[in-house]
């Protein structure tokens, strides 16, 4: 089957259920392609998140649910009433797919549970197929709500900057920061928006830029180098970024650069904004330093566009994010509410009114 049934690319497609079939937005092609690769085992979605087709916690979170059901299909007909213990293979896979971003085990806790409710006998894949749809459609929900709230906050008009993609693109749908940016520059709250360039993968310059013209709200670009002077001119009112995950006491992983960022807006009295699901919290995680940090190739940094950049025999680290400590978070925008200055005491009402 090839992607010619499919709806044009657009932000909020980048993840499809169509014709029994999950299909990504490749990410990795864009701004200038893109195309729809098609995925029909846990393995394949696996890779697909490894690779960075589909990036963003929680895109990476709703991307394994629909692998989970591929892998359920998968077992049922391999083995019948034994599909349970066959697809855990699969569920393990997907699961080791990227250490950082905690919405991928959470959505993968989601669908186990479902599965352990099913009977052996009945093919399990329209009620885990439901579960994922949920997922899905819930983070949409989440990130509209997560926009209102965020916009809110804002005193405008004003200029926000961003940092990496936490867009549609990296969700559901709509986008958690840039959800915050969609709603404000709707009610006319946004002077300018001002996006990084985000290496070595340049998401902000590729990705965020791209999801933003396509909504027609204007971009400039800027160098992560550049962020303090534009910071130090004025007009900058807040930094708005997403979220990987979140610690029990507020600390924030998100993309490298978010803590520097975040030193930087306190030093200049610009208000520094994560907008999170409830999802990305890890309450199991007591503080920033429990949180796995990714390291990816040297490669990425020491090219760029496919060409090499860097001295021959140089070497090169590579941390694809950082921890940046509560203290420096002014708001913490979530689906479930506003915590001003997160704290554990904040963090844990945030999660229980999830539960």
């Amino acid at each position: 089957m090839n992607s010619d049934s499919l709806p044009g690319p657009h932000p909020d497609r980048a993840i499809l259920w169509h014709q029994e079939r999950l299909w990504l937005l490749d990410q990795r092609a864009l701004p200038h392609a893109a195309p729809y690769l098609g995925y029909d085992s846990a393995p394949e979605v696996a890779g697909a998140i490894r690779d960075m087709v589909v990036r963003g916690a929680p895109a990476i979170g709703i991307t394994a649910a629909y692998g989970a059901v591929l892998g359920v299909r998968r077992a049922w007909a391999t083995v019948g009433r034994g599909w349970r213990a066959a697809v855990e293979a699969d569920l393990e896979i997907l699961a080791a797919a990227r250490p950082t971003a905690v919405n991928l085990r959470w959505a993968l806790a989601r669908m186990a549970r479902v599965m352990d409710g099913l009977p052996a006998d009945r093919d399990p894949e329209g009620p885990v197929l439901a579960e994922a749809r949920r997922i899905h459609a819930a983070d949409r929900e989440a990130n509209r709500r997560m926009g209102a709230l965020g916009a809110a906050l804002i005193e405008g008009p004003t200029g926000v900057l961003t940092h990496c993609n936490a867009g549609a693109l990296a969700t559901g749908g709509y986008g958690t920061a840039l959800g915050v940016i969609r709603s404000a520059h709707a009610q006319g709250r946004l002077s300018q928006v001002f996006a990084d360039e985000t290496r070595p993968w340049l998401q902000g310059a590729r990705l965020t830029a791209w999801e933003l013209l396509q909504d027609a709200i204007p971009v400039t670009l800027v160098a992560e180098g550049a962020a303090a002077s534009l910071m130090a001119r004025g007009g900058i009112g807040w930094v708005v970024v997403g979220a990987d995950r979140v610690a029990a006491n507020g600390d924030v992983a998100n993309k490298i650069g978010t803590y520097g960022l975040a030193v930087l807006a306190r030093r200049h009295g610009v208000r520094f904004m994560v907008a999170a699901p409830t999802s990305t919290i890890d309450p199991h995680a007591a503080d920033g330093n429990a949180i796995p940090i990714e390291e990816r190739a040297p490669g990425e940094l020491l090219s760029c566009g496919g060409c090499e950049v860097a001295a021959p025999g140089a070497g090169a680290w590579n941390p694809v994010f950082d921890v940046t400590p509560a203290e420096l978070v002014d708001a913490l925008v979530t689906e479930k509410g506003v915590l001003e200055r997160p704290d554990a005491e904040g963090i844990r009402r945030l999660w229980n009114a999830r539960a």
